[in-house]
């Protein structure tokens, strides 16, 4: 069965979704224009100054009655996940009991980062007692992606929303169903327009950017991301971009080989390989690079990507991405490279089998640009020092792996990426209180964590008089001898040290 495209009727108002397992149509969905667009922002303006008004405790209330109902009916969701995504009902339970606990550490957590406390003052300014707040944008518009379509959006959603903004979310037009189904749950919960869903096609995002919004968070391609960045800069939108991802993992002389080669295949093929954080490139020490490369072949070789119920890989969800999965296979092949699993045969028209590549040269797309598929290309390299400057020589700059028993964190911290597991794969993705994002190509700004709360306000400072001042600067009747303290004063602190 040929797959296409989410398939917009002839009246360009409706739009359907497709299971890519089938190609069946799972549901029709409208096409938000940009006056719905807008109307929609308009209704969060409205309920943004309520929920914004509500204490800490009154929304992690309220957040907190969202997030039971959506675990009651965790099945649920996983099932419309399954459908619109292709992905095993496993892994799509586990997407969405990650997006839980992150729901609940933020709303938990809230308060605590974002309320206002004290400064130090600093001795000239020493009679003032000086204070920060964190205080909501107002209205955050969020565009989502199909890949990870519950957990990656909710990064942004539930943060955004305990730190007291209202928001307006677009799905990707391959999984809008979920969106849907996130908004009908909330608005169970919370009967202001706090939390909305436009659904549409590439337009509808667009429109979203051109909305007045206060901030956008995209997550996506890079392509989309400057897209996106510039669409915003007409307005000075702010934006936080979570984009692609070409992540190495680097495998030690003293790692556990079996552990390396689980974390290495899973991290590869996981998802059909449709992770931003996935491993798509692994740096091997020589010395144990033949008893890797003979695990990891054994374990992808026990791998099949089908339609079949129990299959550990679902299809790859967007049509188009096949055709950069096979050009990328294709040109490792043809520039010398050998596929010691899969290859050129493994993709098909709906599904790819797990691909390992070996003997690529440099400036093959294999190594450079983001494949987005179940594959690894793997290289041996002579000592760590190698391995760290070939994944630092890369446009992109999201996550990474180490495996190594003594020199992980040496390793780690030599690591110019967003993120780093040790002796794991992509295990900072499920700590709430770890931020995620990358540089680079990959995007700038952070989900998750503290950093994540703090990405949706903006600080307000106030400095309140204690008592008057030891010296009056900051007057017209100034005097010689203040400015002569002052100068002393300056000397003693902060003349001394430093080169002479």
């Amino acid at each position: 069965m040929t797959i296409t495209e989410p398939n917009p009727t002839a009246a360009a108002s409706t739009f359907d979704s497709l299971n890519p397992r089938t190609g069946e149509v799972v549901a029709t969905h409208p096409i938000a224009g940009e006056a719905d667009v807008r109307a929609a922002v308009a209704r969060a303006r409205e309920a943004s100054a309520w929920w914004g008004a509500l204490s800490y405790s009154e929304r992690a209330d309220r957040l907190g009655s969202w997030k039971a109902l959506i675990t009651q009916r965790l099945d649920e969701l996983a099932g419309v996940m399954s459908a619109e995504t292709g992905k095993p009902h496993g892994d799509a339970l586990l997407e969405a009991a990650l997006a839980i606990d992150h729901l609940a550490w933020a709303s938990k957590h809230a308060g605590k980062v974002l309320k206002r406390h004290k400064v130090p003052s600093g001795l000239v300014m020493a009679n003032q007692k000086a204070t920060v707040e964190f205080r909501p944008l107002g209205v955050i518009g969020v565009i989502g992606p199909w890949n990870y379509p519950v957990f990656t959006p909710m990064g942004s959603i539930a943060y955004a929303l305990a730190a007291g903004n209202a928001v307006v979310f677009k799905p990707s037009e391959y999984t809008p169903g979920i969106g849907q189904w996130l908004a009908a749950t909330f608005a169970e919960v919370i009967d202001q327009p706090v939390f909305q869903v436009v659904t549409g096609l590439g337009e509808t995002g667009a429109a979203l950017c051109r909305s007045g919004v206060d901030k956008l968070a995209f997550t996506g391609s890079t392509a989309t991301g400057k897209k996106v960045m510039a669409a915003c800069a007409e307005s000075l939108t702010p934006v936080l971009i979570e984009a692609g991802g070409k992540d190495a993992l680097i495998v030690d002389e003293d790692a556990d080989l079996d552990a390396a080669a689980d974390g290495a295949v899973w991290g590869a093929c996981g998802n059909a390989g449709q992770t931003c954080a996935g491993v798509e490139r692994v740096y091997v020490h020589e010395r144990v690079y033949d008893e890797f490369l003979e695990k990891i072949t054994a374990k992808a070789k026990a791998l099949e990507a089908s339609d079949t119920a129990g299959s550990p890989i679902g299809p790859i969800t967007m049509p188009s991405q096949i055709d950069i999965i096979r050009r990328h296979i294709d040109d490792a092949l043809a520039k010398g490279g050998r596929a010691v699993v899969g290859g050129s045969g493994a993709v098909g028209e709906r599904f790819v089998q797990p691909t390992i590549l070996v003997d690529v040269p440099k400036e093959s797309s294999a190594w450079t640009e983001e494949t987005f598929g179940p594959t690894m290309t793997v290289a041996k390299v002579n000592s760590m020092d190698e391995a760290v400057a070939l994944t630092n020589d890369s446009r992109y700059a999201l996550g990474s792996a180490v495996f190594s028993k003594s020199r992980g964190m040496k390793i780690a911290e030599r690591l110019r990426v967003g993120m780093t597991s040790i002796n794991g794969v992509i295990t900072f993705a499920g700590v709430p209180s770890l931020p995620f994002g990358g540089i680079g190509d990959s995007g700038f700004g952070r989900i998750h964590g503290p950093e994540g709360l703090k990405e949706f306000t903006y600080a307000h400072a106030i400095t309140k008089q204690r008592m008057k001042p030891l010296l009056a600067l900051t007057t017209f009747e100034r005097t010689e001898k203040s400015e002569q303290t002052l100068g002393k004063m300056m000397k003693m602190l902060h003349g001394r040290g430093g080169k002479k």
